[in-house]
């Protein structure tokens, strides 16, 4: 497991990895340093197409809030702050309804240097109130994806879309997000939003970031509505593990996108930190998983 050390000169290289300025693969680096540059270059990246990671944050035996539905203080302080830097790395943070109703989150960036992402809500039937937090204007766009014939504030974009179901079909929310022109997207909760597009096969990496906390009963972190039935059906990503300092995080890669993107660049080692072969990946993850993705 490696330690991060997320120093403002590696910030700064990953920023400009974003903006397609630099690599992240170059450079001498203590080792904090190379693993920093390890997790977030690949979600820095802009030249191997969009990124789509979902984050979720979860306690030992792998809850996310309390049965009462507290859920604030699951993550600790590195969690939080791993967080706001995937936000700042993506183009949007997309949120189910039912957290932002419980949560009242900002989806903004404060625990590091870089930009606010658009702020995205799915809210099939228009229940998030226009005061809510996300959707104050700050001059981030803020788009709500609904079903319903319901006027938003002025400058929040409005996206229609038919319900045949519950859900939208995390597929088509993907679609009418890239028409809009917000391609890099962090799913960043709840449970059962990315586990939708978990479903659907739509991501490229799941970060789980496990707190030393046992809370006993509650929400589960991750519920398909399909579960497999035996373990050699099951999802088995590539994955390494980082500590956070308050939390561990595992990065799980889920396409051979994810992980080529951990490649150097250049090809040379340089600061990434050995890369899991990418033979036989896709028959683990496509065939083995046997997940149905959404139309």
């Amino acid at each position: 497991m490696q330690s991060l050390d997320v120093t403002p000169r590696v910030w700064d290289r990953l920023l400009a990895v974003r903006a397609g300025q630099a690599c992240a693969c170059c450079g001498v680096w203590s080792a904090g340093e190379q693993a920093a540059l390890a997790l977030y270059g690949p979600l820095a990246r802009r030249d191997l197409g969009p990124a789509i990671v979902a984050q979720i944050g979860q306690s030992l035996d792998g809850r996310i809030a309390t049965v009462a539905g507290d859920a604030r203080d699951v993550s600790g302080q590195g969690g939080l702050a791993h967080l706001h830097r995937l936000r700042a790395l993506v183009d949007g943070v997309v949120i189910g309804v039912g957290t932002a109703l419980h949560d009242d989150p900002r989806l903004t960036v404060r625990l590091c240097p870089g930009p606010n992402p658009a702020r995205i809500v799915i809210d099939p039937r228009g229940r998030l109130p226009d005061d809510a937090p996300m959707l104050r204007d700050d001059g981030v766009r803020r788009i709500v994806i609904q079903a319903v014939n319901r006027a938003r504030p002025a400058g929040v974009e409005v996206i229609r879309m038919p319900l045949g179901e519950r859900f939208f079909p995390a597929r088509s929310v993907l679609q009418v997000l890239r028409e809009a022109g917000v391609h890099s997207l962090l799913i960043e909760g709840g449970g059962i939003t990315i586990s939708r597009f978990l479903e659907a096969r739509l991501l490229k990496r799941l970060h789980v970031a496990v707190a030393p906390l046992l809370i006993g009963a509650g929400p589960a972190a991750l519920t398909t509505q399909r579960p497999e039935l035996r373990l050699a059906d099951c999802i088995r990503p590539e994955t390494r593990v980082f500590s956070l300092g308050t939390d561990v995080l595992f990065d799980c890669a889920l396409s051979d996108d994810a992980v080529g993107a951990a490649s150097p660049v250049h090809g040379h080692a340089g600061a990434g930190l050995p890369s899991a072969p990418r033979s036989g990946f896709s028959a683990k993850v496509g065939v083995a998983a046997n997940l149905t993705a959404e139309s």
